[in-house]
């Protein structure tokens, strides 16, 4: 990759790529747009830096100490990081069956409907005629649907506002509003519920399929729970390590001089 004179090495973009954590580097494999986007962004910094060096900005004594501190703040959590990761071999799979079984009901998931929808707009405050109007649409289309070989994703692209045959994919039951959840867990398979009137308009569902809920097995969660472990024990080791430092080098802090440097109330004049 390059910008005027400057180069970014397909070493360099890998170091980049393996620097990042597990969610990141799989985003970028979807979707390569996104490692094109952090490629460009890379050469705009190098601009950015060479500007930097040809102004020498980055000498002012201000600048300086600010970046110093950056730098200071940079190492210690460098650091602080490499000494709390846990080892690789962490979590054991007794540990991970251990956390999974006391943690079983959080897996639980949902039960889940497939559903279609015919959705007619109107708007909160609409006046008489665009209510009647809209009525009158949501009437024509349960009649072509109550006709012999009535296809519902075909209406809904020809009358609906959403496209798609209507398709809404696969929905937790806690993600349906109230209102529509009482009538779909009342319909059959491929069934059609009567038209619901809310606050955004009019919704025609149908019912496509259904699944019962379930608990999530250990190799389904497995990926997010190691990931969990990892992070809490990492967090754990970074605690334990900073109170050991402190034990072993217990720090000294004059609290009324302190207090002086921000101007406010020394703890004797509180």
């Amino acid at each position: 990759a390059r910008v005027g004179s400057t180069n970014i090495s397909a070493d360099q973009i890998r170091a980049y790529v393996a620097a990042l954590g597990p969610r990141e580097r799989a985003a970028f494999g979807q979707d390569p747009n996104l490692l094109s986007q952090a490629v460009r962004l890379m050469l705009a910094n190098r601009l950015v830096l060479q500007e930097v060096a040809a102004k020498k900005w980055d000498q002012q004594p201000a600048i300086a100490e600010q970046l110093d501190r950056v730098r200071e703040s940079a190492v210690a959590e460098l650091y602080l990081q490499q000494v709390s990761t846990p080892p690789a071999s962490f979590p054991s799979e007794d540990d991970l069956q251990k956390v999974y079984d006391a943690n079983r009901a959080s897996f639980l998931m949902p039960r889940q409907f497939e559903l279609a929808q015919i959705f007619v707009a109107v708007a909160k405050d609409a006046d008489k005629a665009a209510e009647d109007k809209a009525k009158k649409t949501v009437e024509d289309i349960q009649r072509k649907l109550k006709a012999p070989g009535a296809d519902f994703a075909a209406l809904a692209n020809e009358t609906g506002e959403v496209k798609n045959g209507g398709e809404l994919g696969w929905l937790a039951e806690t993600q349906i509003r109230p209102e529509i959840r009482t009538q779909v867990m009342a319909l059959a398979k491929n069934a059609i519920a009567e038209p619901i009137k809310l606050d955004d308009g009019w919704h025609i569902i149908k019912l496509t399929d259904t699944k019962a809920s379930y608990t999530r097995t250990l190799p389904e969660v497995r990926e997010v729970l190691v990931q969990q472990m990892r992070s809490e024990r990492a967090a754990m080791l970074r605690r334990a390590y900073l109170a050991e430092l402190l034990k072993q080098n217990p720090p000294v802090i004059n609290e009324l001089a302190l207090s002086s440097l921000i101007g406010g109330p020394t703890p004797a004049a509180r």
